[in-house]
């Protein structure tokens, strides 16, 4: 099947999507109120750009890997001009493009996913809303609350920064070629209050290593920051995925050098 000029690349996780409806729900799920602009990430042959473009109240560019999607880009959609970027989103420097605040929108390559999300994660500051598409397992993880076998490292390091809602899922005979596992569209609105009560790249730390050995009760797993006396007994015996976010923080908090 040969749904138009740009070939989905096996490498790059391409699947385009095809339902204009979906699509249309997608960029409509965006609250752009307080940014003006929106950068998309990886737009493949435009299926979202379509609708982004039409929008006012932002400015929309996008983002691609891809040189043949790229051209397409260019060819279809002459309005953006110098707003299509060629490039890795994995290795580009957000803070020196745009100025002021940004939403991401996406369908996601399913294979970089989660790298996508700890880049949004390093511009916290400067993005404070994401609407994308994932793998449905991945998307459930990152909404997931604790105490759920899929809650992980991804599910408190965005919750501690994002509100997250699980939006709705998408079938895969919508997309060329059909992946093999259903999808999951969420949004990430970034909390009023993003900055955490502890030293944060400690955080990040401590996270990590919970969730690194989490079939190890936190005494185990978190050895190395030398949590006896400093953390009460009944946390370390308890295993990550029972804690939230506010008990992460309160370890971070207990953790730090005086």
């Amino acid at each position: 099947m040969n749904t138009g000029p740009v070939q989905p690349k096996k490498f790059l996780g391409q699947h385009f999507l095809t339902d204009r409806n979906i699509a249309r729900k997608i960029v409509g799920a965006l609250r752009p109120q307080s940014y003006g602009q929106v950068l998309e990430i990886g737009p493949g042959m435009g299926i979202l750009t379509e609708f982004l473009v039409k929008e006012s109240s932002y400015l929309t560019t996008v983002i691609d890997i891809d040189t043949e999607s790229v051209e397409w880009l260019r060819r279809q959609f002459p309005e953006l001009k110098d707003r299509i970027i060629h490039a890795d989103f994995l290795r580009f420097d957000v803070g020196a493009h745009f100025q002021g605040q940004l939403g991401v929108i996406g369908n996601f390559p399913y294979n970089i996913s989660s790298q996508i999300l700890f880049r949004v994660l390093t511009y916290r500051a400067r993005i404070p809303e994401l609407v994308g598409m994932f793998q449905k397992e991945v998307a459930e993880r990152i909404a997931a609350p604790p105490g759920s076998k899929t809650y992980g490292i991804l599910s408190v390091l965005l919750q501690a920064f994002y509100d997250i809602q699980y939006l709705f899922t998408v079938n895969p005979g919508v997309f060329h070629p059909p992946p093999k596992v259903r999808s999951g569209v969420i949004r990430l609105e970034r909390k009023e209050n993003f900055r955490l009560a502890c030293d944060e790249t400690l955080f990040f730390e401590v996270v990590k290593a919970a969730f690194n050995q989490r079939r190890k009760t936190l005494r185990n797993a978190l050895s190395r920051f030398d949590p006896s006396g400093r953390i009460p007994e009944t946390t370390l015996q308890l295993r990550a995925e029972r804690l939230t976010v506010d008990d992460f923080v309160d370890i971070t908090r207990r953790l730090q050098p005086f």
